[in-house]
């Protein structure tokens, strides 16, 4: 048997490559999926467009709570096929998929019980919750198949194929793609549903991928062990499970309301600020999209070579990427800054948001390279089972620096204080996280981890040997 996906004996950078490009593929298909919903709803008019809106932040929990559920998988998963125990990988990722099942469920039941009450705290009005309404019972309805399928993709990563994963999204989109017109409009014999198309096109795009998914990883791959109901064995594994999940998913979650701050201090400025601000996150999130791809391939790697008593191998992947990323997003910055205004014009047209859009874009890309080692950082301490690091990192860099800088800014520049307050968090926090890189190591001894027959994961003086792990490794 033989390390199949070269995880742990390849040349790193092309594993790294290999890896990075379909997650790549992968997050350009959701970024896509996600705006052709959008314009699809806004051809229904303002009422609809607001109404979506309305439902982010509900639907980010939800997602935030699989993306840390799915952390805490890609990181015990790749630990365990690392260390070369396939039996115990399967009967962890079982028990995983049930307790996402169980938990989605219930939040979802939940979020039905409760949409108007939610919904109104949020500022909803009447003319939006009948909306809100139709379009979130049928949300709810899809989301335990979006979580499973967010977690199963993280199985998949965490053997090392990158690709499955990235075709099951793109076929997602595909699927969205072809009903949102169809459902929303009402073409052909199907009827207009409007809003209530949009979510149940989403809902069946989302069950079409996760079947796909579930066949690959149940029945091709084998990496699921149908077993007893065992309580004190599921108990056991949600404890392994949410000692990366709760943390991970806590820092999906503060992001978007650091900038929910951020906006209400541009608010209070000037409501063109806002608009610039929008602008820019939505233009960040296509401009660390190679960063955001390479992180997801960073963790399962650098999680499969702890697993095989490989650190070295492990924190030389971590830094050839940091450097990587850091080059990428400077030498991205450059036509960036020459070409600001020209790029603000896309956006809008009205003058004052085209100059502070334009100061935007050529002050915070300056500090992407940082931020990508931030984002990197963040996301390996996960894999060397430090997920509070992680948090706490994310917490200083928005919390004791970002939002007290902006604050100041605020008082001393007014729109233009704030954004500049951004890009000196992002380097300040870059340079601290590369700083902690080149001195990251696992813990002594590793707590909550699955417990194998032989316990050769419990610490790094108790790990098999690299060629005892990678022999196991064939049939992933």
């Amino acid at each position: 048997m033989k390390d199949r996906h070269g995880l742990l004996s390849a040349p790193i950078g092309r594993v790294l490559l290999n890896m990075t490009l379909p997650n790549l593929i992968g997050i350009m298909t959701i970024l896509g999926g996600s705006l052709v919903d959008i314009f699809f709803i806004s051809q229904l008019g303002t009422d609809a467009l607001a109404a979506v809106s309305f439902t982010f932040p509900v639907t980010l929990v939800i997602t935030s709570i699989g993306i840390g559920i799915g952390a805490g998988v890609s990181t015990n998963l790749g630990r365990l096929i690392g260390s070369g125990h396939a039996p115990e990988s399967r009967v962890f990722l079982f028990d995983a998929l049930c307790m996402t099942l169980l938990i989605i469920w219930g939040l979802s039941i939940l979020g039905c019980v409760f949409i108007e009450p939610i919904f109104s705290l949020l500022g909803a009005n009447s003319a939006s919750l009948p909306l809100i309404n139709d379009y979130m019972w049928y949300w709810y309805l899809g989301a335990p198949a979006l979580v499973l399928l967010m977690v199963g993709n993280q199985a998949l990563r965490a053997t090392g194929d990158t690709h499955s994963p990235a075709k099951i999204m793109m076929l997602a989109a595909i699927v969205n793609l072809i009903l949102d017109p169809l459902l929303i409009f009402g073409i052909g014999p199907f009827p207009r549903l409007e809003i209530q198309g949009a979510a149940i096109a989403t809902t069946l795009s989302w069950l079409v991928a996760m079947s796909l998914a579930g066949h690959l990883i149940i029945v091709k791959r084998k990496l699921v062990q149908f077993t007893e109901f065992d309580v004190g064995r599921l108990i056991l594994h949600w404890k392994v499970l949410s000692h990366i999940a709760r943390p991970a998913a806590l820092m999906n979650v503060i992001n978007p309301i650091a900038n929910g701050i951020i906006m209400a201090m541009l608010a209070r400025i000037d409501h063109a600020g806002v608009a610039a601000f929008g602008a820019g996150i939505r233009l960040e999130s296509v401009l660390l999209i190679v960063v955001m791809a390479l992180s997801s391939s960073l963790m399962p790697f650098i999680a499969q070579n702890l697993g095989a008593s490989q650190p070295d191998r492990a924190k030389k992947a971590l830094l050839m990427s940091l450097r990587f990323a850091f080059v990428f997003q400077t030498i991205l910055f450059i036509p960036l800054y020459f070409y600001a205004e020209p790029i603000a014009r896309l956006f809008t047209h009205d003058p004052l948001v085209i100059e502070w859009l334009s100061f935007y874009i050529m002050v915070l890309p300056a500090s992407y390279g940082p931020l990508a080692i931030v984002i990197m950082v963040a996301t390996s301490l996960n894999a060397y089972h430090r997920p509070l690091s992680s948090l706490v990192i994310n917490l200083c860099r928005l919390m004791l620096l970002m939002l007290p800088l902006a604050a100041l800014g605020s008082y001393v520049g007014g729109v233009k204080g704030i954004l500049l307050a951004l890009p000196i968090a992002n380097t300040l926090m870059g340079i601290a996280c590369y700083y902690l890189a080149t001195q990251i190591s696992e813990p002594k001894e590793i707590k909550h981890t699955v417990p194998c027959s032989d316990n050769s994961i419990a610490t790094d003086g108790e790990q098999d040997d690299t060629n005892k792990s990678a022999s196991r490794l064939g049939e992933y």
